[in-house]
């Protein structure tokens, strides 16, 4: 990223952005539409939509908690309705039985938060309603072109370069390399060139292997495209590696003391008393289980800042309470992965919202103090679809009726938003 922005490249995306996007509607519809194709990894998501989408978000005077919260909830929550991404290869790993691409596969329609994480995204951008802190900085970025309302954490890091340096393509083609090499990282991770099939290789893929090798021969890439572009001399291209380090390393702690505080969470025994509890409610409570699921799985997620451990606890506890032949089951393994993704949303120690700050270039605190409001809005729709699901369910009637139902109670949450709280134009 600091290589593109040294080269110009980002500059020049942003001035033909100006040309081509011409409202704030538009800049972050194209922020949610990257966001949405670049479904492979969230991590990888995170900061590559961020350092695309900056340049095009600034030229409309969003702010860069708004381009945060679009770059998370398009993260983790298309990841896992994406079957080919490094979370349906997680879920599937937890699953018992081999059968946990197939349940991944089934369970997508009854993913109520993911789902509408993404309608209640667009509808407020078409709506152009905010509430919560979002609102004050939203306000602050349109009246006085005030994107942080606040310090920037990553100003030392920034280095523009000149308003007529660079090329779009100084930004397009490291960027679509490094797509194409991570990619082809995951699938050797997962044992592609020693035979296995593509599905087969990407559900065994080690995620940050295949992006480290894939980011690695990327960088590469982009220093002999600069060298023989003559966008910089060698020295400025070295010169910018450890800046772009120093640009991480807020992240990087964070991450830190987000690993050690989950540790000691696990240490605790958290998931053996979850574990206790969804047996010990599973025959009494058949009919509210998958609202019960996705309850324990947000605020575990939350407590613990991982959506992947909740994966590994819960997604065995329920193949355990229930024959996979059951239709109660895939809505709550369903609730389960919701219920991760829900709760490692609103964490402020999870890793994917550590990363769309650094993505975004935002404050965390900043991030999550106004993105929390629109998860828990958001997990409360979902809950509710959930009760309703399991009631259709234990009666006996289809329950992919709990889509469309869930998608009618988050417009019409939206329109009750958007009269209380009147977005600016």
């Amino acid at each position: 990223v600091c290589l593109m922005n040294k080269a110009g490249g980002s500059a020049a995306f942003g001035r033909w952005a100006k040309d081509h996007i011409k409202s704030r509607v538009g800049a972050q519809l194209a922020s949610v539409l990257l966001g949405v194709l670049i479904f492979i990894d969230d991590y990888f998501n995170c900061l590559t939509v961020g350092s695309v989408m900056q340049p095009i978000t600034d030229k409309h005077n969003i702010s860069r908690a708004k381009l945060a919260y679009i770059i998370d909830a398009t993260a983790a929550p298309i990841c896992i309705i994406a079957p080919i991404s490094s979370w349906a290869a997680a879920v599937a790993g937890f699953a018992e039985d081999g059968q946990g691409f197939n349940l991944f596969l089934r369970a997508i329609p009854y993913n109520y938060y993911a789902l509408l994480t993404i309608v209640m995204m667009v509808g407020m951008i078409l709506m152009k309603a905010e509430f919560g802190p979002m609102a004050k900085y939203e306000k602050n970025a349109i009246e006085k072109g005030d994107l942080f309302s606040g310090s920037n954490p990553y100003a030392g890091a920034e280095d523009d370069a000149p308003e007529d340096k660079g090329r779009v393509l100084d930004l397009v083609l490291p960027v679509v390399v490094l797509i194409i090499c991570c990619v082809i990282g995951m699938i050797y991770s997962g044992g592609f060139f020693d035979g296995e099939g593509f599905i087969t290789a990407f559900s065994n893929s080690d995620a940050s292997v295949g992006l480290m090798l894939g980011s690695a021969f990327a960088l590469v890439f982009t220093l002999v495209y600069y060298l023989i572009r003559r966008s910089m001399s060698f020295k400025e291209m070295m010169g910018c590696i450890p800046e772009g380090f120093k640009a991480m390393v807020p992240a990087i702690m964070i991450l830190t003391f987000a690993w050690s505080l989950k540790n000691m969470t696990d240490s605790l025994g958290a998931k053996f008393f979850v574990r206790d509890f969804v047996r010990s409610s599973a025959s009494g409570l058949q009919m509210i289980l998958p609202l019960i699921v996705f309850a324990i799985g947000c605020l575990l997620a939350f407590a613990t800042g991982t959506s992947w451990g909740t994966f590994g606890i819960l997604i065995p506890i329920v193949q355990n309470v229930f024959s996979m032949d059951n239709p109660m089951a895939i809505v709550c393994i369903s609730a389960c992965m919701a219920g991760a993704v829900c709760g490692d949303h609103c964490s402020p120690i999870s890793d994917t919202t550590i990363m769309a700050s650094a993505g975004a270039q935002c404050d965390h605190v900043n991030h999550v103090s106004t993105q929390l409001p629109y998860a828990i809005t958001c997990a409360v729709v979902s809950g509710v679809t959930y009760l309703i699901a399991g009631i259709l369910v234990s009666m006996g009637a289809p329950g992919l009726l709990g889509l469309p139902i869930g998608i009618v109670l988050m417009i019409g949450a939206l329109f009750v938003i958007r009269s209380k709280n009147p977005g600016a134009n």
